[in-house]
């Protein structure tokens, strides 16, 4: 029997969830705890941003999802992969932390800019920044474990 592209491209490969339960547990307190005290419409744009930067349509579905349902404007949503030219539309803290997010989800590229650096160390304290960018590596740790185990776009490992 010969497989599609369609089919292959959503046959997960692996559930963390159940193969390896404490390590999804793991993800899941590191996940708790680098967002806490964040505004959660500032952490969603965070996952958004990673999640198209890294091509993840689980996560990105997932945290479209989880935006709109806590109230952000869809036209925000939609204006999140070009937030340099939309920038009315975001608030300083959120331009900060989306700028950050592309510097940090593309690391090898050129690393983190000491004045982009700067620029979000103005805008969040140094506990928020340390969250910022915790939240950063856990939206791409998430991105890395889906797109590895080919999670399903129409699935939502959480139920």
């Amino acid at each position: 029997m010969t497989t599609t592209a369609q089919e292959t491209a959503t046959t997960r490969r692996l559930s963390m969830l159940e193969q390896n339960p404490n390590v999804y547990k793991a993800l899941i307190a590191l996940q708790l705890a680098s967002s806490e005290g964040l505004e959660p419409e500032l952490i969603e744009l965070i996952k958004i941003r990673a999640s198209q930067l890294n091509g993840c349509a689980y996560c990105l579905r997932m945290h479209i999802a989880d935006a709109l349902a806590m109230g952000i404007d869809p036209m925000v949503i939609g204006l999140i992969p070009v937030w340099h030219e939309a920038f009315n539309h975001f608030d300083e803290r959120q331009r900060s932390a989306l700028e950050l997010t592309e510097y940090v989800t593309r690391i090898g590229e050129e690393g983190v800019p000491d004045d982009a650096f700067e620029r979000a160390r103005a805008v969040f304290d140094e506990v928020e920044l340390g969250q910022v960018v915790a939240s950063i590596v856990m939206i791409n740790a998430w991105n890395r474990v889906a797109i590895t185990s080919k999670y399903p776009y129409e699935a939502d490992e959480r139920k």
